[in-house]
């Protein structure tokens, strides 16, 4: 998954189509992501112990990762993700203008 924890991305599909936000949660394994702000559902629990609150929370849903495109600075728009190695470094990099993401 070329998405990582941090990233500023654009969302390309579903309810929040073409709001930017930044990844708060990457999930390989799954290939989705949690995004800062958005996708959240209301969820009704029950207290566990003394640690957890009982009533109805805010729950951050995740996306699936194909759903969301990397925010590119350089041109200001999405980008697909290339690498580059760069002083035996591999290095993320923009496939449109180049820019090292």
């Amino acid at each position: 998954m070329k998405i990582r924890k941090g990233d500023d991305v654009l969302v390309l599909a579903g309810k929040f189509r073409g709001e930017r936000a930044k990844v708060e949660e990457a999930m390989p394994k799954s290939n989705r992501v949690i995004l800062e702000g958005l996708n959240s559902a209301k969820r009704h629990t029950k207290q566990t112990g003394a640690t957890m609150q009982a009533g109805i929370i805010d729950k951050l849903m995740p996306l699936h990762a194909s759903n969301v495109a990397l925010w590119c600075s350089g041109h200001k728009g999405p980008a697909k993700v290339g690498f580059k190695d760069d002083d035996g470094t591999k290095v993320r990099v923009c496939r449109k203008c180049g820019e090292a993401l």
